[in-house]
């Protein structure tokens, strides 16, 4: 088989083109969470979506405003359980998430449902509906925008809250702001990879790109070229190997880490 021969078909063109956008997205976003200390968060929200979706499948409304409706839902409940009690945030993050998972899954099981809830589970970026693209794509842009017109704020608001506060930010919301943004980067990438993969796209980017350098500008520019190299590849193997697309791109972008890591380590060797 011919090594061009996944550029043939419309359908590839258009799996490699979401998945570069999704995983532009994810890769800026991911830099925040890294800084900030919130991967469990992603993880968190990224399984809590389910009973959103499965409700919104119910009630006929676009499975994207479930989804962005329950990962808030979740973030906010994190926050208000935190407040009131003495138990830590990684812990009730633990709490929460496997609660609302777990009645997403008991919805889902009671559902008539077609093969489209299960790609929100797994994702089908190969078959993806114009609906759903339309929902990837506006999702995407809406989301990138904000965390570009807000990059400076967040920023600090990541790497020291209070200075922030100092300077008359809003500390508050701008840490909803980010779980807002957070929710929407996941409706935006579940489409690639799946609700129970897209973790993966929200951190190891960041992660991979923190390894090789401190500054944050750079960590920028080598998250997004890290995804969005790990995301083609993993899009174009999946056609050879006739495998999952979602978890390819993952596969891949799990390479690309431990390249970067490799690097770094080699790097170090050469300084000492």
């Amino acid at each position: 088989m011919s090594w061009l021969a996944p550029f043939q078909y419309p359908f590839m063109i258009e799996a490699l083109l979401v998945s570069a956008l999704v995983g532009i997205v994810c890769a800026v976003f991911s830099c925040y969470l890294v800084l900030k200390g919130w991967s469990l968060m992603g993880d968190a929200i990224s399984h809590a979506v389910l009973p959103g979706i499965v409700l919104a499948y119910l009630c006929g409304l676009p499975l994207a405003v479930g989804a962005f409706a329950a990962g808030f839902v979740c973030a906010m409940s994190i926050g208000w359980i935190k407040s009131s009690t003495r138990i830590k945030e990684d812990t009730v993050m633990g709490i929460v998430f496997t609660g609302m998972f777990a009645l997403g899954l008991v919805l889902f099981t009671k559902v008539q449902t077609d093969a489209h809830l299960n790609h929100i589970l797994f994702g089908n970026i190969l078959g993806i509906e114009r609906d759903d693209l339309i929902q990837v794509i506006v999702a995407s842009v809406v989301t990138l925008a904000v965390i570009l017109l807000l990059r400076k704020d967040l920023m600090l608001f990541c790497f020291d809250p209070a200075h922030a506060r100092a300077i008359g930010l809003s500390t508050v919301a701008l840490h909803y702001l980010l779980l807002a943004l957070l929710s929407g980067a996941i409706v935006a990438s579940m489409q690639a990879v799946g609700i129970l993969l897209v973790v993966a796209m929200l951190v190891t980017p960041g992660c991979t790109a923190r390894l090789l350098t401190d500054r944050f500008d750079r960590m920028l520019l080598l998250a997004v070229a890290s995804s969005v190299l790990a995301s083609s590849l993993g899009v174009y193997a999946s056609f050879f190997l006739n495998g999952s697309t979602g978890a390819c791109i993952v596969l891949a972008q799990s390479l690309v880490f431990l390249v970067a890591f490799l690097l770094r380590g080699r790097r170090a060797a050469q300084k000492a």
